[in-house]
């Protein structure tokens, strides 16, 4: 299989969530040490996000690290290094997102990192984590969210927007609080 057909199968993959993974920590400190190594003045700061940082929350083991930047020019400024460093990602797909840029480490079809670069605190940034801290210091908010999350996963097998979409409503809920 070449790095094309690999990518295009990661993108196809279904969503499968799996049992929290507690090497899923380790696999982001390695990630983060790998990207502050190669850009150490451009990226602020570098977190973990993301069901997977989330300890006991079932998850598509794919691990979310948030890059934060200066500004959207400074993340753009970033977008072919990132591609140089082992990252794919969709032009198209950037090219209507205001907030934020994304990028997707992949191996043997199958995705294992998502990068998603934002301006460091921000509003996007500091959403992402007030909802991830939220769910580490709330277990019954934790739970809540597994049990959609499972149902979801079941009713958009084939659909990775439609289950992202339909968490929407959960997340706002958690960060308004």
């Amino acid at each position: 299989m070449n790095d094309a057909q690999s990518l295009q199968q990661a993108i196809d993959e279904p969503v499968r969530l799996a049992e929290y993974d507690s090497t899923w920590p380790a696999h982001f400190d390695a990630e983060r040490e790998r990207l502050l190594e190669r850009f150490p003045v451009a990226l602020i700061d570098v977190q973990h996000i993301g069901s997977t940082a989330i300890p006991g929350m079932p998850a598509k083991p794919i691990i979310d690290v948030m890059a934060g930047v200066a500004s959207m020019a400074a993340a753009d400024s970033l977008f072919e290094p990132i591609l140089d460093h082992g990252y794919v990602t969709s032009r198209e797909f950037n090219a209507a997102l205001t907030d934020r840029r994304w990028f997707m480490r992949h191996a043997n079809g199958r995705r294992t990192h998502h990068l998603h670069v934002v301006v460091h605190n921000g509003e996007l940034w500091r959403q992402r984590l007030a909802f991830r801290d939220a769910l580490r210091a709330d277990p019954i908010q934790a739970t809540r969210y597994a049990a959609l999350k499972c149902e979801l996963a079941s009713r958009h097998q084939v659909d990775r927007e439609a289950y992202t979409r339909a968490k929407g409503d959960f997340v706002r809920s958690v960060i308004a609080q």
